[in-house]
């Protein structure tokens, strides 16, 4: 009965895996709504539930993400804005402004990246926005190529694990009810200690691999894209189209305001909400002094267009997937699953590396990190909220740590697993600007080292306790939170 509860999972799993290997053309939205269909019928048979508790459970549970839908459409109208009034275009010129060569070319794509991410919330974005200009750049200062590529891959994530209008950061967070503002000051310390880290790695192989010390133009590097790569970026990403032109003819440095004020009023604790509403804002003003806004109406078509983004994908999927999560809690699916884990446990450190081994196993399952991130995120909060005691400030921290894990080990966890549709699209965009290789997904895991640094990091950091050491990243430790296996025992010792 139980494996029979839970097959909805496999269900799902299987045409993620079939659309990621190519097996079957499955869309991802199909997916989550015949994974939703069978858990229905799963609820009837095992249950003996009718067709009105069945919608109510699936209906209540999308009623919660309400927040975090608004958090996502303001999201991408902010990312939409910034990639087209100039905000990215003057964080890269500044970036380039130093002059590269073959030996900073692969740190210098890693950071522009990673800041590009978190200005933008998108990895995707970032990557085919960034992909010509440091693949061509790669190419004039004869640099080594896979390096690149796998540091414009990890920066690129960066931001999408830690910026405050990242898809997987708002849903990460809303479905382990934390607020997106301290979930990134909860992990910033981290993921920023992970980026020097790995910047000076990328610095100290470039070196040690002897590469030359000819400086490049990023101008010819762009010149060098030839029509048929710009029409492709036309098609799968305008907006990096656009931001390559406005590279190549420049933008007022000040283009960069937008960004620092949301930064700023992020970390003073303004509410999610202002915070992305004053970025949109604040691009819009200064793009009208740029000259990158043409009027009030063009940039009103951005804003919806991100709207329009937002709601053709990601809620639509969100709100598929949480009908299927309030479908399979109903029906307790992943007890079985949660009763295993408390069983081999001995202490909460272990429960909280245990739901991030599993949020690392669900990424590769279902070869998706927002599946994994809406699919096994209520599976640890539910493990963590039924398993713990503690002072409801301790088992808030356990629950950005659950948030923490979901994102990260899902975007940079990605980066990780050859089959991943995350490896098969920056294989693809990676291919047709720069057909002069023919990269593959294990070319972006050979040297991608913020993934192996975050992924390795954060599973020994909580498993050893040395988060302790790492300013706001530490977890309660016993006694002050405890498996309530162990209360139980001792009361009935007493």
């Amino acid at each position: 009965m139980g494996l029979l509860k839970i097959s909805p999972v496999f269900l799902m799993a299987g045409l993620m895996i079939a659309n990621a290997l190519k097996i079957a053309e499955i869309d991802v939205l199909l997916a989550a709504p015949l994974a939703t269909v069978y858990a229905a019928i799963i609820a009837m048979i095992t249950e003996k539930l009718d067709f009105k508790e069945i919608i109510d459970s699936a209906v209540e549970n999308v009623k919660e993400m309400q927040l975090v839908f608004f958090i996502l459409m303001l999201a991408y109208a902010m990312a939409a804005t910034f990639m087209a009034t100039g905000v990215g275009a003057s964080i890269i010129n500044m970036a380039l402004s130093l002059g590269m060569t073959a030996k900073t070319v692969a740190v210098t794509g890693f950071i522009v990246t990673a800041v590009l991410s978190v200005a933008t919330g998108t990895s995707w974005g970032t990557f085919a926005a960034c992909a010509p200009i440091f693949l061509w750049l790669n190419h004039l200062v004869d640099g080594h190529l896979l390096l690149t590529v796998a540091a414009i891959a990890g920066g690129s994530c960066f931001g999408d694990n830690i910026g405050l209008i990242s898809d997987t950061t708002v849903v990460s967070s809303g479905i382990q009810k934390v607020e997106v503002i301290h979930r990134i000051r909860h992990q910033g310390v981290w993921s920023v200690l992970c980026l020097v880290v790995t910047a000076v790695i990328f610095f100290v192989v470039s070196v040690t691999m002897g590469l030359p010390s000819t400086v490049g133009n990023p101008a010819d590097a762009i010149s060098q894209i030839s029509p048929d790569v710009m029409t492709y970026l036309a098609d799968t990403k305008p907006a990096a189209v656009t931001l390559l032109n406005q590279v190549k003819e420049g933008v007022p440095a000040y283009m960069i305001i937008p960004l620092l004020v949301v930064l700023a009023v992020a970390i003073k604790g303004l509410p999610t909400l202002a915070c992305l509403g004053l970025g949109i804002i604040s691009s819009l003003v200064f793009g009208l002094f740029a000259g990158t806004v043409e009027s009030l109406p063009s940039f009103l078509d951005l804003v919806t267009s991100g709207f329009a983004d937002a709601g053709s994908w990601v809620i639509v999927m969100m709100m598929w997937v949480g009908a299927f999560g309030g479908i399979m809690g109903k029906i307790k699916a992943f007890a079985p699953l949660s009763n295993f884990i408390i069983n081999i446990v001995g202490n909460v450190r272990q429960l909280m590396f245990a739901n991030g081994v599993l949020s690392i196993l669900g990424n590769a399952a279902l070869a998706d990190e927002m599946a994994q991130i809406v699919t096994i995120g209520p599976i640890i909060k539910s493990l963590t909220d039924e398993n713990v005691a503690g002072s409801e400030e301790d088992l808030y921290k356990l629950r950005l740590r659950n948030a923490t894990f979901s994102d990260a080990l899902g975007v940079f966890g990605s980066q990780l697993i050859p089959w991943h549709v995350y490896l098969g699209f920056y294989a693809g965009v990676a291919s047709a600007v720069y057909p002069l290789y023919k990269f593959m997904p294990t070319d972006i895991i050979k040297f991608n080292f913020m993934a192996m640094i975050a992924v390795g990091s954060i599973l020994i950091l909580t498993l050893f306790g040395l988060d302790r050491f790492i300013p706001l990243f530490g977890l309660p430790s016993e006694p002050q939170v405890k498996l309530k296996k162990h209360s139980t025992k001792i009361g009935e010792t007493n």
